[in-house]
């Protein structure tokens, strides 16, 4: 396992923006206002070729300022229980704060290494006011600006030197599988992420809008390794002002770009809106495998506990989701949450599945026959051939003489088949029409081919050059004999 370094300190001292400095990506959101970050957040990174975990918290608050107060120090503690060395990060800005001085007391009692820095140093004029953080009992803090980079290097040097070795071996292994857990506000979604991992490890709170950030998670179950990602709540376009808000949803959306399979979690007490299909359909457009979730299954009453009219209506309003599988839970009670993975599994595997040519070939053929396309301007649509050309999802093309021609019923028709027959009744499939013009090079331009072109092209030069002096030498001949 890599060595772990959790960055501390109190709310808006730029814990977030040294996160991101140090791991050299945007991934934890920074504003300039406290309070931004609330779960800890993990990422890797790398120095002078060693590798590490950084651990990005919340702002430390004693007392109950702010509404998510307790529950940050609970995860702060925890990172720093996790963590093999300690960064405390104060502010150069505004000075000591008694915050400040609580966390110190606390770190000092880790028995672990801790590397002070100020933060927010960005002239000259600033060392002269830093003598107040001697009051702490500081033998030596760095002087740094996270927001420009000065002075990190340097600390990052000395940070490497004291964190432990480990065998760099143990840590390949079999590429996880990538969950994004999306939704509306206050479905349920930190929750179920919480269950699923096993502990309360993400902030949970009936308030919505708690988590603001994608936060991973890695999970072990049955021998196979996953990373959930507990994501912002999707609200409409309309209702979003904040500018905070509006890039929590633009990591919702880009987590599911990154992920295999989308957990759309919907809130069962209210029912399907109109917002749920929205999510779903951004799952959709990105081609990742999807599942919905009827959470809070608990809460409903006897009369509205009526799981096939709740099916119906949700295959009704999404239609083009129809592979998806779904399931009633309530991550609360843990009510048939631990059947998630293993599903999962299941629509991963043919999220990656890879068919035969050969089959692929046949099962098209005979879909043909049995099913002769229309007529395309009085001509007949022929397929002349088709293969896969990606997994993740998995994408097909054929290869016909009119791409046009095909009409998207007829597209459907071929879909089902393959479904049906190969079968990939739980991912999405992407199937393109190309049209066939002469011969088709599937490898793509060479080394080899192209040596094979300036030989070709050095003889043709040479036999030119050839006739050109016999031509000169049988004109000057004629005019000899003349």
């Amino acid at each position: 396992m890599k060595p772990v370094v959790a960055l501390l300190g109190r709310p808006n001292v730029g814990k977030s923006t040294l996160f991101n400095r140090i791991i050299r990506s945007r991934q934890a959101l920074v504003d300039d206002f406290p309070g931004v970050t609330r779960d800890r957040h993990y990422a890797d990174a790398q120095w002078n070729d060693i590798d590490f975990t950084v651990i990005d918290t919340g702002g430390f608050l004693s007392s109950d300022d702010d509404y998510f107060a307790s529950q940050i120090k609970e995860q702060l503690t925890a990172a720093a229980d996790q963590a093999d060395v300690l960064v405390f990060i104060l502010d150069g800005r505004a000075g000591l704060s008694p915050y400040d001085r609580e966390l110190a007391d606390f770190l000092r009692r880790m028995s672990k290494p801790v590397f002070y820095l100020v933060n927010k140093i960005e002239n000259y004029k600033q060392h002269d006011d830093l003598a107040e953080f001697y009051s702490l009992g500081i033998d030596h803090f760095y002087e740094i600006s996270a927001e420009h980079g000065i002075g990190v290097g340097d600390f990052l040097d000395d940070l490497i030197q004291t964190l432990p070795e480990y065998d760099q071996a143990q840590d390949e292994g079999e590429t996880p599988i990538r969950i994004a857990i999306v939704g509306r506000p206050n479905v349920g979604k930190s929750s179920l992420a919480n269950r699923l991992f096993g502990e309360q490890r993400v902030v949970v709170n009936e308030k919505a809008g708690t988590t603001r950030d994608a936060i991973e998670l890695s999970v072990e179950y049955k021998g196979r390794q996953f990373v959930l990602v507990d994501t912002a709540g999707i609200r409409r376009k309309g209702k979003v002002t904040q500018k905070l808000e509006k890039f929590s949803i633009l990591k919702s959306l880009k987590s599911l770009d990154d992920c295999d399979v989308a957990l759309i979690l919907i809130d069962s007490e209210e029912g399907i809106t109109d917002q749920d299909i929205t999510i779903a359909g951004y799952a959709e457009d990105r081609g990742c495998g999807a599942m919905f979730l009827l959470n809070k299954w608990d809460l409903l009453d006897k009369e509205r506990k009526n799981v096939k009219k709740y099916m119906e209506d949700l295959r009704y309003k999404s239609k083009f989701l129809s592979y998806a599988p779904a399931m009633t839970i309530s991550a609360l009670t843990g009510q048939r949450c631990h059947k998630i993975l293993d599903e999962v599994v299941k629509i991963h595997k043919e999220y990656c599945n890879r068919i035969n040519t050969g089959v692929l070939n046949r099962i098209i053929e005979d879909a043909v026959y049995r099913t002769e396309p229309s007529l395309y301007k009085g001509k007949r649509l022929k397929f002349f051939y088709a293969t896969q050309v990606a997994t993740r999802p998995p994408c097909f093309v054929c290869f016909v003489n009119f791409p046009k021609a095909v009409h998207f019923s007829y597209e459907r028709y071929l879909l089902n088949q393959l479904r049906q027959m190969i079968p990939l009744s739980k991912t999405p499939i992407k199937l393109y029409f190309r049209e066939k013009t002469g011969k088709i090079k599937f490898s793509g331009g060479s080394r080899e081919d192209e040596r094979i072109f300036q030989k070709k092209k050095r003889q043709i030069t040479k036999k030119q050059k050839q006739r050109k002096e016999q031509s000169k030498k049988k004109r000057q001949r004629d005019t000899d004999i003349a």
